[in-house]
């Protein structure tokens, strides 16, 4: 097991192509949104990094996820917190870990069903191998390349911490 206890470098990074990503659009047109609930901590340091008016919007997809009626154990669903209207704003959506895509498809469709926004930008910390879906984000901390036995967790939100682990641990 691999630990990175010190994200800050990462983050700055990030915050950095993100700046560079909309340089050309008004910050009031800006909105973060964090996908509960790694998102949502990676989208808080974000947001404070770049200062950004608007306040931070949260995601909860549960109920948007393709596999939502095959869950064992329903999950539960809670509402999410979009403070500003979509309608023709450019959305930095946030997560924390890309894995098959499908997290991102399910925040997309719930985005979506709340406006149509100008554009959507995609920012993970963790891009990893094991694509299923055409999704690619624009901004990226880092890269991992792992087997199907490990995954990337996100420890949090004080401290965060980034750890690679045997699945189901």
């Amino acid at each position: 097991m691999a630990t990175l206890d010190n994200l800050d470098p990462i983050l700055n990074s990030m915050a950095t192509h993100i700046k560079r990503y909309h340089h050309d659009k008004h910050p009031e047109q800006l909105v973060m949104v964090g996908i509960h609930t790694g998102g949502v901590w990676i989208a808080e340091r974000l947001h404070q990094l770049l200062d950004l008016p608007n306040p931070l919007g949260k995601l909860h997809i549960g109920f948007y996820r393709d596999d939502f009626s095959q869950l064992a154990e329903q999950p539960t669903v809670k509402p999410s917190d979009l403070p500003v209207a979509v309608e023709d704003k450019h959305i930095i959506l946030v997560d924390d870990v890309i894995y098959t895509g499908r997290t991102i498809k399910a925040a997309l469709n719930e985005l979506f069903d709340y406006g149509r926004p100008a554009s959507v930008a995609l920012a993970v910390l963790v891009k990893r191998g094991g694509r299923e879906l055409p999704i690619q984000p624009d901004v990226v901390g880092c890269a991992f390349e792992l087997d199907m036995t490990q995954q990337v967790k996100l420890n949090g939100p004080e401290p965060l911490t980034l750890e690679i682990c045997p699945r189901n641990e």
